[in-house]
């Protein structure tokens, strides 16, 4: 199992409408070869901080089967807009 970890700045007053474009994005991610679960959060702190964890079955699930594929693309368009800054992501497996 691989998680996903994606870190997201969203324009300031724009979250609620980032939320609610996650939510209709969802079902792309869910519909992936290879997904296993997914998570948003939200920053307390810094509500315009938004960390999504993604658990794959393989790397290449996500980097070749999702992102390489027609749904990336529709997700990157529905929750793409509300970006302030491009997402970081980095991948990570257990070690015990």
């Amino acid at each position: 199992m691989v998680l996903e970890i994606a870190e997201f700045s969203i324009t300031p007053g724009q979250e609620d409408d980032f939320t609610a474009a996650y939510r209709s994005a969802t079902a792309l991610l869910r519909g992936s070869p290879g997904f296993l679960s997914a998570r948003m959060t939200r920053g307390i702190e810094t509500p315009n901080r938004f960390v999504l964890l993604i658990e794959w079955d393989t790397l290449e699930s996500h980097t070749i089967g999702f992102r390489q594929s027609d749904r990336f693309v529709q997700w990157r368009q529905l929750v793409g807009p509300f970006f302030a800054a491009d997402p970081r992501v980095q991948h990570v497996t257990d070690v015990a």
